[in-house]
């Protein structure tokens, strides 16, 4: 199996070069940002890849995205990505890119050496690796976008702005539409939300957490 190493820490990467090493894995190439991962891979050719999602130029998605970006144009490397927090909108980039292949560990896993090689030979073998913590999550979106799936385009609008903090009157301006339209997309909101007016829950709060659940 041979590996190409990603981690912009210089630290983590050179031990985890050096765990892998000591478990007999031939890894090809270790570097410090997207594009030398990028060309890292298309020189070496490797089996798997492991790479930290967020790396440099933009600290932010540049290692998922190199990573999806390899995975067009070699559709049998193997690609375990990993991070300091789990963070759901990556999660779901890779599950619709398909999950075959690929796996998503919280960096904490590199500690249990055994777990996390046993997740890299299921990677490379087009197998899945997904840390427990990133199902449940992932399950939490899934269920949370399904809450939000009745909503109309406007009445997503609507919610958004009250997520915002905005009153009836601020929804009315930005969006350029009457109180009364604002009144009715709200009232349509909690009702397809199932939320019922109660003495102890406003229904607006309860809204805005159900928007924050799947945007936050």
């Amino acid at each position: 199996m041979r590996i190409v190493v990603a981690e912009d820490a210089a630290v983590v990467r050179e031990g985890l070069v050096q765990l892998l090493r000591e478990r007999g894995l031939d890894v090809v190439a270790a570097v410090g940002d997207a594009d030398a991962l990028i060309a890292a891979v298309e020189e070496q050719r490797p089996d798997v890849v492991v790479a930290d999602i967020r790396m440099p130029p933009t600290h932010r998605d540049d290692g998922l995205r190199a990573a999806l970006k390899l995975r067009e144009r070699f559709p049998d490397l193997g690609v375990l990505l990993f991070s300091q927090y789990i963070e759901t909108r990556y999660a779901d980039r890779l599950a619709t890119a398909g999950l075959a292949g690929l796996g998503y560990l919280l960096k904490e896993r590199v500690a249990d050496i055994d777990e996390f090689v046993g997740a890299l030979r299921r990677v490379a073998d087009g197998g899945t690796a997904l840390d427990p913590e990133v199902v449940s999550q992932l399950l939490a979106a899934r269920r949370t976008a399904e809450a939000l799936a009745p909503l109309t385009a406007r009445e997503r609008e609507v919610l958004s702005a009250m997520a915002e903090g905005r009153t009836n009157a601020a929804i009315a301006d930005v969006l350029d539409i009457s109180r009364r339209a604002v009144e009715k997309h709200t009232a349509a909101i909690f009702d397809k939300l199932g939320l019922p007016r109660t003495e102890t829950q406003h229904r607006r709060v309860l809204a805005v957490l159900h928007y924050l659940d799947r945007h936050g």
